[in-house]
């Protein structure tokens, strides 16, 4: 080793500390360390921790004089599974590690958050990449024996120290593939990744390859065969998809030779899009057509261009072709000949479906003379919105063809008979149960929610949402969405000292943390029995317990035990049974002896319900016989719920072949999609939602003689599942007398209500501030440039001119090289500011130009005379006067 070498390893110390863990490479370092230098680093991180045991291993290092050490030193990281510290070493370049920085720092952050909602022994497979073997070891071990807490306490630990550069982008997909909620708050680069939320489109088996379809499917499909663009609104479990491929086939046959369709199918939850792909494989590779898929999952890794240009059908999450058509990856939406919609009432307001059909819109009224694609939609609802007539219904309903440019809306009207034979309505049934008259356990639980925000709001009055606390009620789902626009606030608070503002900021996630426990457990004890509701808190502290237990944590769960015997001695007392659950028992025991065979789903609010009504059925005598299972979402409101996708489907094929599994108690996940034929009684229990979700819960119910209960204790929810009712026969009136219209007279509809449409974005985009601005660097506040030198570059890219930029950043040749239209992507550009690096674009060949393209996403927008400073995610949501790019800008 050099001298100058010795010095690089001495100066770049505090990496090394920050990431090494030394006990996994000492085995390694044998030949250069003795015995009790060895026992002396194992004593260190026993007695003071892991950075303390880094720092003297580094100082024994740095002390050797043998020859070989050096390069020892480098194989131990290699064989430890150090690549990122062996690679920053080796090339004496740390900007990958420095650009983890701030995912540190949200880490810490977030650690109160993480450890009460991330299950690690869920994810610890998805990232055990990104850690050292020993450390996945060690996370299993400390689940097994001290709880899931403390295991998630480790993994935070440990991925604090991880050198692998894709470590925050990996935790990310593994959060979203669970659905944990902590993803809403892990915030990476925003475009890489799609955010599926809900387990949907089960319907597989009204998917599979009929050898003939029905009369009613062949209706459905006419006006898209004929080239017309068409909403297919059909009941669920008619087979939509079905339709959808015998669409698709036609439409890929009928061009003469020489000539190809492309065909885009939108699903928009990543089950879906991994069934729908599934699907379309399978029906037309056996005719010898190119099938492939790309959801924000898989999109990185390969090039959405060539999957596009290979293949006759793309499987598409929609956010896919939004950032496609923004970076000009494809240029125009010219290249599909057909596109379809799964869900596509969804098309409106920001949603991707509605950005896609925007850029249609753009080019069918912008002049262009490129073919635009057919386009098709698939729902069982098209809704109604807030109409309360049909007038306005049939007003919102053209809105939506308008939004997806179809003159047709088809509906099963000549086959109706048919259809009704495949697809039975359950008849509805609602019952008034009653609440308990008095109430200690809430009174108790509602005063330590009291204590607990009080200490919140203690910690730092003036973050706004936790000044706003008063008239907030306890035991909602109102309360829940406050609770996490706290803990958003805490994600951008700012203080000078930032000690202080770590400090606070974890107190804060402490504080919503427990405050959100007590109110599943408020809702678990409205909605089931007190002792569920007892016993969720209680493992709820149990955890705590085994965990970290700080200081806050200590001081709540003493006040929380305080009131333990009194909780107990309450929850105990019969007389405190709630009245809601001897009427579900009634309903179920009466409908059981009707029928014996019956299948039941069980739709309930949240997850921590779906358990305790499971414990209240296995534990009653008279209902345990239903032997119940559970269907939830993925994410993970806490450690004891949530289901993998393969338990999900697990837990339906049970359902559906185990004939002693006589009831399936769900969440929202379940209400669309699922195709159970022969289940026969739905319950919605305390359960509602707008009118497209009623017919989604209805349609779960479909034996022939199904009946469907809403059982609830408030007048208001049957006044709204009656009012949806209403609305569904509003919306289908309103479709009938739209499908009446002469098709002319429709189109002629349709077209003056694309160009509000269109005009009506035209208006958002012109309210510009004129007003120069600085753009400062996101990390460590270094000005870059102002935005009188910004340029947008083919609408969508946003550059700098002048020289003074290219002081303000380092270049470094980019890991993945590649061309897209007339760009030809060289390197990266990052914070020139010593000990910063903060990523801030790319740098690019454009035609015979060499500009940066710098992403909004990496910069604070100052206000020059103000000094206040604003956040943007996206360029389109900044609203300064955007110059474009113009040759004589560049200097020769």
């Amino acid at each position: 080793m050099t001298a100058e070498e010795r010095r690089n390893l001495h100066a770049f110390r505090d990496y090394v500390i920050k990431t090494l863990d030394p006990a996994y490479i000492l085995s390694y370092m044998a030949p250069w360390f003795k015995d009790d230098e060895v026992q002396y680093i194992q004593a260190e991180k026993n007695n003071k921790g892991t950075m303390e045991a880094a720092s003297l291993f580094l100082k024994c290092l740095l002390e050797l004089q043998e020859e070989g050490w050096f390069r020892g030193f480098l194989d131990a990281l290699g064989h430890a599974g150090y690549s990122g510290l062996y690679e920053a070493i080796e090339s004496w370049n740390f900007q990958k590690m420095e650009s983890l920085e701030e995912y540190r720092l949200l880490l810490k952050r977030l650690q109160p958050e993480f450890k009460t909602t991330v299950n690690p022994n869920d994810i610890l497979p998805k990232i055990s990449e990104c850690l050292i073997s020993q450390e996945c070891e060690e996370i299993i071990q400390i689940c097994s024996n001290k709880g899931l807490m403390a295991g998630a306490e480790k993994m935070v630990e440990c991925l604090l120290r991880s050198d692998k550069e894709n470590w925050p982008k990996t935790l990310k997909l593994a959060l979203e593939t669970e659905e944990s909620k902590f993803s809403q708050l892990w915030i990476v680069d925003k475009g890489s990744i799609f955010q599926g939320r809900a387990l949907k489109g089960w319907e597989v088996a009204s998917t599979c390859t009929p050898l003939k379809p029905r009369n009613y499917q062949l209706e459905l499909a006419l006006p898209a065969k004929e080239g017309k663009n068409t909403i297919i609104c059909a009941p669920t479990g008619c087979g939509k998809t079905f339709v959808a491929l015998l669409i698709c086939e036609h439409h890929l046959k009928k061009f003469p030779q020489g000539q190809k369709g492309k065909i885009v199918f939108f699903a928009i939850q990543i089950p879906v899009y991994e069934q729908q792909n599934s699907v379309f494989s399978k029906y037309f590779e056996r005719l010898g057509y190119k099938v492939a898929g790309i959801s924000g999952a898989t999109s990185e890794n390969i090039s959405v261009e060539q999957i596009v240009e290979n293949n006759d059908i793309i499987v598409l999450t929609p956010q896919i072709l939004v950032n496609c058509l923004r970076n000009g990856t494809i240029p125009s939406l010219s290249v599909f000949t057909l596109m379809i919609f799964d869900e596509c009432h969804n098309t409106s307001k920001h949603h991707p479906y509605n950005m896609i059909m925007f850029n249609y819109l753009d080019q069918k009224l912008g002049g262009s003379s490129d073919p635009l694609p057919q386009v098709v939609g698939l729902t069982a609802s098209v809704g109604i919105g807030d109409a309360k007539n049909t007038m306005e219904a049939m007003e919102y309903i053209c809105k939506l063809c308008a939004s997806l440019d179809t003159s047709v809306i088809a509906t099963v009207k000549d086959n109706l008979e048919e259809l009704e034979e495949i697809v039975y309505k359950p008849q509805k049934f609602f019952r008034k149960v009653e609440s308990r008259t008095t109430d200690r356990f809430k009174c108790i639980i509602s005063q330590l929610m009291r204590e607990t925000e009080s200490l919140a709001k203690n910690i730092f009055d003036e973050l706004e949402n936790v000044s706003q606390i008063q008239n907030r009620n306890f035991g909602t789902q109102k309360y829940e969405q406050w609770i996490v626009s706290v803990q958003k606030a805490c994600m951008v608070f700012q203080l000078p000292n930032k000690d202080e503002e770590s400090r606070i900021c974890k107190a804060l996630f402490l504080y919503t943390s427990h405050l959100r426990k007590y109110n599943d457990a408020l809702i678990i004890n409205e909605h089931a029995r007190m002792k569920d509701a007892l016993d969720y808190l209680k493992d709820f502290f149990t955890d705590v317990r085994a965990a970290g237990f700080d200081e806050i944590e200590q001081h709540l769960t003493y006040r929380f035990e305080e009131k333990l015997q009194e909780l107990e001695s309450i929850s105990m007392d019969l007389s405190n049974e709630n009245p809601k659950l001897k009427d579900l028992s009634f309903i179920l025991q009466e409908e059981y002896h009707l029928n014996p065979e019956s299948r039941t789903i069980l739709f309930v609010k949240t997850r921590a319900l779906v358990d305790a009504l499971k414990k209240w059925i296995e534990e009653n005598s008279e209902l345990s016989f239903l032997k119940p299972g559970i269907l939830t979402g993925r994410g993970k409101t806490n450690h004891n719920t949530g289901m993998t996708l393969p338990a999900q489907k697990c837990a339906l094929d049970a359902f559906r072949t185990d004939g002693d599994k006589k009831i399936l108690i769900a969440t929202s996940v379940a209400d669309e999609g699922i195709d159970i034929a022969q289940c026969n009684l739905v319950i919605l229990y305390e359960y509602v939602g707008n009118v497209i979700r009623m017919i989604q819960t209805r349609g779960r119910g479909r034996a022939r003689g199904s009946k469907c209960f809403l059982l609830t204790s408030n007048a208001d929810v049957i006044k709204k599942e009656k009012l949806n009712i209403y609305k569904e026969k509003i919306m289908n009136d309103s479709i009938l007398s739209l499908q009446m219209w002469n098709e002319a007279v429709f189109k002629e509809k349709i077209q003056i209500q694309e160009k509000n449409i269109r005009d009506s974005q035209e208006k958002v985009e012109l309210v510009p501030d004129k007003e120069n601005k600085k753009l400062l660097c996101r990390k460590c506040k270094a000005f870059a440039c102002y935005t009188a030198d910004i340029r947008v570059v083919e609408e969508c890219h946003y550059t700098v001119v002048g020289d003074a930029f290219t002081k303000c950043f380092v270049s470094k040749l980019h890991p993945k090289p590649k061309s897209f239209g007339h760009f030809e992507k060289r390197a990266k550009i990052f914070c020139a500011r010593r000990n910063c690096g903060h990523d801030w674009g790319i740098h690019v060949k454009y035609k015979t130009f060499e500009i940066p393209v710098i992403k909004i996403e990496s910069f604070v927008v100052e206000d020059i005379a103000t000094g206040a400073q604003k956040l943007y995610a996206k360029w389109k949501d900044f609203p300064f006067e955007k110059i474009p790019f113009g040759s004589p800008e560049i200097p020769e």
